[in-house]
């Protein structure tokens, strides 16, 4: 949905607010589905941590490096630094740390990429309240948001997401309705009639192309609607073929 608001305040102001409905509505419906909040750094606060935790959702969040997380952090780091200068390429080391931010009301669990290369030390932190072991929650739950954004990145670049710049509410909303529509339709034509083709793992931008933005003459009676495709149209056996899928009968 979109959200109409002034531009200079936080990035992540009244997100837990909207979690919260979101999470009132899934559980309507699956009352004992477990939920995990995953993102990025710009998600990591006070308000959102601490009412995940009062409600029973688990979170894996990124959080901002500072001057005490890289001092708690410094052995791993120093370790992974003299690992690199004696086998001259990437190392990686986790571990888990147990922070309190200012803002914080308690500690949490932090987990620790000390990671060191060519250009220097890169360390990431993040926070959460999964159990388990600190490189795979990392590497396993956490950098599988790179594929949710990818999925997000999608409807925003290819299918016009991004076109909420009008200064009314319901402008934006329907756009992103349209949007939402779109997405959900050829998501829908990718898993459903695209599988072991050429366009099996193929973005909405690639399929639009092949198999929407297709020059045709329609001609309409009253019975039927005709659409005379090109003959030297290139996709016309796939064409084909995720028409029939679709429609089998």
């Amino acid at each position: 949905m979109s959200y109409l608001r002034p531009s200079n305040i936080d990035g992540a102001k009244h997100s837990w607010a909207i979690l919260a409905l979101l999470v009132k509505r899934l559980r309507q419906v699956w009352p004992t589905v477990s939920i995990t909040l995953r993102g990025d750094s710009g998600f990591c606060r006070h308000k959102m941590l601490g009412w995940c935790e009062r409600n029973g959702i688990h979170y894996i969040v990124g959080l901002a490096k500072n001057p005490r997380l890289n001092q708690l952090s410094q052995p791993w780091l120093d370790q992974a630094k003299s690992q690199f200068e004696a086998q001259q390429h990437k190392q990686r080391l986790f571990a888990e740390l147990h922070y309190q931010a200012g803002t914080w009301k308690r500690q949490r669990r932090v987990i620790l990429k000390a990671e060191h290369m060519g250009q220097g030390s890169n360390p990431r932190y993040v926070v959460t309240n999964l159990a388990g072991d600190p490189k795979q929650l990392y590497e396993t739950v956490y950098c599988a948001r790179g594929e949710m954004e990818n999925r997000i990145k999608e409807q925003q670049l290819d299918l016009f997401a991004d076109r909420t710049s009008c200064s009314r509410w319901w402008p934006n909303q329907f756009r992103l309705l349209l949007s939402t529509l779109a997405y959900t339709l050829t998501s829908a034509i990718r898993r459903i009639a695209l599988p072991q083709t050429e366009l099996a793992q193929a973005t909405c931008a690639t399929i639009r192309l092949k198999l929407f933005k297709i020059g045709a003459v329609v001609i309409r009676n009253t019975r039927r609607v005709k659409l005379l495709l090109s003959s030297s149209y290139p996709y016309q056996a796939l064409f084909q073929s995720v028409c029939q899928k679709l429609c089998p009968d």
